[in-house]
């Protein structure tokens, strides 16, 4: 098969991703082997591909928001021919002290897609069968791999937020997880309040229905219920956290931060004021969130790449050069 081939990491601008030809997986016990019809294209990927996370094996096929055929491995469940779709999470050991809690999000042995096993960067790729997601028919190959870990994400960041219908909420940076947390906030009659770095990115906020939208350095208008970040910067961080009303909430959508700069406590973070971090998602945030994403019929932007302009999807996403999801069609 053809497939993207992570062997050094290295700058996205010195194309570090390899496209070869390499034999295709063989499904073992408890794996199904899927034809990849697309795969979205996550920040996460260039933490992989750049070094911010660190290595695992001497190669890797990043790529860890796959949509696929059914192939090999079939199950009773999920038979020969299924469209099903894989998310970050691509297993856990079910026996931890945090599975036993329903954390499996926290694992201690849990397994990434893309990163600790092979990813869909690819023409095929194999997954754990009790870790895949039978997809609704209302949700099409192309618009549903950017659901499947960017969507899934931003709805967990808006679980850990604490979310009440009707409040008023910020999106702080607005890429591929932001454009579709907005429609769940819209969805639960919130007032959306963005503050995001380039033109192209606050113009898209303002046409899905931002209630304000300005630059990272402005402050909403209004004191915000709660806060997600989704730029792995700790200034932005601060700035979120600087718009909450007392007993509000800044969740952190980031898998990577580069610090947390010094701040005013008593100013910033007195008055039950609370710092969360999102650490992953669980099999029930994916079910509920592909349920309710059917339901409300979102379909994000997307910019559709080839796996042989897999590096420049990477530099693309990089640069904020797409406006919604990079998606990589075989």
């Amino acid at each position: 098969m053809k497939a993207a081939l992570l062997h050094s990491p290295k700058a996205i601008s010195e194309r570090p991703l390899d496209i070869v030809e390499t034999p295709d997986p063989r499904p073992g016990a408890g794996h199904m082997l899927l034809r990849v019809r697309a795969c979205g294209v996550c920040r996460t990927d260039l933490h992989i591909a750049e070094g911010e996370l660190p290595p695992l094996h001497p190669q890797m096929i990043p790529g860890h928001q796959i949509v696929g055929e059914v192939v090999g491995g079939a199950t009773k469940e999920i038979p020969l021919g299924s469209r099903v779709g894989v998310s970050w999470l691509g297993g856990t050991d079910g026996t931890c002290p945090y599975c036993r809690r329903g954390e499996e999000n926290l694992c201690d042995a849990i397994t990434f897609t893309g990163y600790s096993v092979p990813g869909g960067y690819a023409e095929y790729a194999l997954a754990r069968n009790d870790f895949v997601y039978r997809l609704p028919e209302a949700l099409d190959d192309l618009h549903a791999a950017p659901l499947l870990c960017a969507g899934i994400i931003g709805f967990r960041s808006l679980r850990v937020a604490g979310v009440q219908r009707g409040e008023r909420v910020g999106l702080f940076g607005f890429g591929a997880s932001a454009h579709l947390a907005i429609a769940v906030l819209k969805a639960w009659s919130c007032e959306v309040y963005v503050s995001t770095r380039g033109k192209s990115h606050r113009e898209l906020a303002a046409s899905l229905g931002a209630n304000w939208v300005g630059t990272e350095t402005e402050k909403p208008p209004v004191e915000l219920d709660r806060a997600i970040t989704f730029a792995p910067s700790g200034d932005v961080v601060v700035a979120a956290l600087a718009s909450l009303r007392k007993g509000g909430v800044v969740a952190i959508n980031a898998i990577h931060l580069d610090r947390i700069p010094q701040f005013d406590y008593d100013r910033l973070l007195w008055g039950e004021r609370q710092l969360r971090s999102v650490a992953n998602m669980t099999r029930e945030d994916a079910r509920d969130f592909l349920a309710l994403a059917a339901h409300i019929g979102l379909r994000p932007k997307v910019t559709i790449f080839s796996i042989e302009q897999a590096n420049q999807a990477l530099l693309a996403v990089k640069n904020d050069a797409v406006d919604g999801a990079a998606v990589i069609v075989p």
